[in-house]
């Protein structure tokens, strides 16, 4: 674990250290605020802690299936699209993620919602077509980025191209494809506060409620909550692409 750490460059050591403590720090703030706030029926009844745990568990829920879609569909892709003779869906495959991305979530939420009904997993699909295009930009991009010279040297001591995959190209390309992970994550924590909009739940739901009904002290609650989440994913994103990340890279 230290040598990871140690490998690692001083602006993600700085992160991994400042990361957690900004988090802490802004939870705690908020906290302080929330016990000495007088809240009227609905602000207490939303602002509880049980009813806060329960609404984070529904956000990382929401997170975390989109992610780990997006991270089985979108590695396959980009290998795929790096293969000889697959050039020519490039464009295709680019040009339908690319859309995806421009196009404002909500409006993905909303479209697909109407189109095919409400609920999680419609926000599922909603944040998988959003969050698609990093990951998939950046295992191109790591893939085509390892040095040609490894691979020919590989594929002369008798490696298939499997093996070669497997071995020396996906090895090499892991710090580039976890940077898009990472931002993939984070993506989803901030847009996941829509998927409320659909009857899926999440701490988007104290933002809703708070602009509904006028209670700026929920509006701002779930902001706060929402941003210290994200924080929270970053830096497990950090984390996770320090640890999977080869010996010798840095």
């Amino acid at each position: 674990m230290r040598q990871r750490l140690a490998g690692a460059s001083r602006e993600d050591r700085l992160l991994l250290i400042g990361l957690p403590i900004f988090t802490v720090l802004l939870l705690a703030g908020w906290n302080i605020w929330s016990q000495l706030a007088e809240f009227d029926d609905i602000e207490a009844r939303l602002l509880t802690w049980a009813n806060i745990g329960t609404l984070t568990w529904q956000h990382l829920l929401i997170v975390v299936v989109s992610a780990l879609i997006v991270v089985a569909a979108a590695i396959p892709t980009g290998i795929l699209l790096t293969r000889r003779g697959a050039g020519f869906l490039n464009p295709i495959v680019l040009g339908i993620a690319n859309a995806g991305q421009a196009a404002p979530v909500i409006g993905v939420i909303v479209l697909l919602a109407l189109a095919i009904g409400f609920g999680f997993w419609i926000a599922i699909l909603s944040l998988t077509i959003y969050a698609f295009l990093p990951v998939l930009a950046n295992t191109i991009t790591g893939l085509r980025g390892v040095d040609p010279s490894l691979v020919e040297a590989a594929r002369g001591m008798g490696m298939s191209g499997t093996q070669v995959l497997f071995r020396v190209e996906l090895p090499m390309a892991v710090p580039v494809i976890m940077t898009g992970v990472r931002t993939a994550l984070v993506l989803l924590v901030g847009a996941g506060a829509f998927a409320t909009f659909i009857d899926a739940g999440g701490l988007g739901l104290l933002i809703q409620t708070g602009i509904i009904m006028f209670r700026y002290s929920i509006l701002v609650s779930g902001a706060i909550l929402v941003a210290a989440l994200a924080l929270a994913v970053e830096w497990v994103g950090r984390l996770l692409e320090i640890f999977v990340r080869p010996g010798g890279l840095s």
